[in-house]
């Protein structure tokens, strides 16, 4: 009897086939009602699950009775109970390193777009605003040459770092929980405290793992400390910033502007964010490439296949009970 897998959310169309050739596969579908009574049922005879971007815990996974392993098309896994898991003893995989440039470019578009007001000046534009030669309204920051604060020096955070010092001549400093020497000599980029790096940095781009010490990193306290002329790029999760008080200080005019791809509650459907001009909206797109997320959806395959054929997959997030 074929194993089962149960696909719990959109699947690239040619990794969906090359399961149902080896698997019976089972596809959520959203249009029959209640996703987490579908999971409840699925799961009961399941050995493996495959998707993004739902809630799964002890809630919808306690029917469970010989599930093997969930395996993510993403890098973050905030998602998931991991205790439970582990618990449970079910694997939990991931797809890392093959959407760090990918990740990286939308940091840095959104840099950009929120320094030059990409997104103020269309609409300005389409509206027939554009009379005359424009004004200071209309004015953006320059980037070249300015000092890039990355807060989070992973591999991310580190590609982002390249692209400002390489491509625009940046000074680059960074806060980690530790030095990263391996990834910021090459960059000429200097390790600081928070505190020195909120103050002193042009730009700034937050690309930490969501973590007990990360969650709530950037709060009034922290918005306070930058700079009138601050560019601010969340790429990281919602929860690593308060939201509200980042709406605070935008709508005081205390930093110049924030280009957001994260936040608190997803999908965001109304937000006072929406209402500012100096905000860059991105529906958490950073992998969202065709290229990319075909090799994150292959990964996650192997993933599947390694754990059903007997195999330790590559990437497993929980590898403790193994």
């Amino acid at each position: 009897m074929k194993k089962k897998v149960f696909v719990f959310s959109q699947l690239d169309e040619d990794i969906l086939q090359r399961l149902q050739a080896q698997y019976q596969v089972e596809v959520i579908n959203p249009k029959l009602g209640d996703v987490n009574q579908q999971i409840r049922e699925q799961v009961k005879d399941a050995d493996a699950m495959i998707g993004a971007g739902r809630l799964l815990n002890e809630s919808n996974l306690a029917t469970a009775k010989q599930l093997k392993i969930i395996s993510s098309v993403s890098v973050g896994y905030d998602n998931y109970d991991l205790a439970y898991l582990n618990q449970k003893k079910i694997w939990l995989s991931n797809t890392p390193h093959v959407l760090t440039e990918t990740t990286a470019d939308l940091a840095f578009t959104l840099l950009m777009s929120a320094a030059r007001k990409v997104p103020y000046l269309d609409q300005w534009t389409k509206q027939g605003q554009w009379k005359r030669t424009v004004g200071e309204a209309q004015f953006g920051r320059d980037i070249f040459g300015k000092t890039l604060g990355i807060i989070g020096l992973g591999n991310i955070g580190a590609a982002i770092a390249r692209r400002g010092f390489y491509g625009f001549n940046m000074n680059i400093l960074y806060h980690n929980r530790r030095e990263k020497l391996e990834l910021a000599q090459p960059l000429n980029a200097r390790y600081c405290g928070l505190d020195e790096l909120l103050q002193q940095s042009d730009f700034i781009v937050v690309a930490v793992d969501l973590n007990p010490e990360s969650k709530a990193l950037i709060g009034q306290h922290e918005f306070d400390q930058m700079q009138p002329h601050t560019v601010f790029v969340n790429i990281a999760r919602g929860s690593v910033v308060d939201e509200q008080a980042l709406i605070e200080t935008l709508k005081a005019g205390k930093i110049f502007a924030a280009g957001l791809d994260v936040y608190l509650k997803e999908p965001l459907q109304e937000s006072e964010l929406f209402n500012l001009d100096n905000v860059v909206t991105m529906p958490h797109v950073g992998s969202a490439t065709a290229e990319t997320r075909k090799k994150m959806a292959e990964l996650a395959y192997r993933n599947v296949v390694d754990a059903l054929e007997g195999r330790t997959p590559a990437y497993v997030v929980n590898p403790s009970f193994s």
